[in-house]
């Protein structure tokens, strides 16, 4: 069971990608939450929303790391040295999380090559043509494919959350914490209104 949970931020993000799942796994016993970034200090959202995070240098085991999406992802695919650092917290995590473009991010890296993943559907021909040796899924909530968890667009990363709490906290767990937010919890990752053709 994981014991350490790593949100990665950094200067543009998409604020409901990652706050929606730090307060959904902030209900989580015996775990403990942890706000990062590559050179800590304050980060500014796109939304102007801005938190004070400490420098990610290595992540423990029993680690999740979740990556948030945003439209500074479009900007950091192409950054190899923030990649290469990324690589290496995704590699070191007992699972990884990603929301929206953050899926992107993580594809670029090459962690996702021949696997099952999503992102945001609004932004889904982008996620195709920055990393197409994976296997993009055009019609999922979230996906998961080994440690890999990818949701769709913003507030699919809550379900995702959820998920992933009901698989290793148990389901019960997942749908108090979701009575304890009164947030309707799409429980089935395959139902995605926001499908992509």
């Amino acid at each position: 069971m994981p014991k350490h949970i790593y949100f990665l931020f950094f200067p543009g993000y998409q604020t409901l990608d990652i706050m929606g799942p730090i307060e959904i796994m902030s209900h989580l016993p015996q775990t403990s939450l942890h706000y990062v970034s590559r050179e800590g200090g304050p980060i500014t959202s796109a939304q102007g929303f801005s938190i004070n995070t400490e420098v990610l240098d290595a992540l423990p085991p029993q680690s999740v790391l979740l990556v948030p999406g945003g439209m500074a992802t479009r900007q950091l695919v192409h950054d190899q040295a923030y990649l290469q650092d990324l690589a290496i917290w995704a590699e070191q995590s007992s699972y990884c999380l990603t929301v929206c473009t953050g899926a992107a991010l993580i594809a670029a890296t090459g962690a996702l090559d021949g696997k099952a993943a999503t992102g945001n559907k609004n932004a889904f021909a982008w996620h195709k043509s920055v990393r197409p040796q994976v296997e993009w899924q055009s019609r999922a909530r979230w996906v998961k494919s080994g440690k890999y968890y990818t949701a769709s667009g913003v507030s699919a990363g809550m379900d995702m959350a959820l998920g992933f709490i009901a698989e290793h906290y148990g389901q019960t767990t997942a749908e108090d914490i979701a009575n304890k937010c009164e947030y309707c919890w799409q429980t089935d990752p395959t139902d995605d209104p926001f499908a992509v053709s």
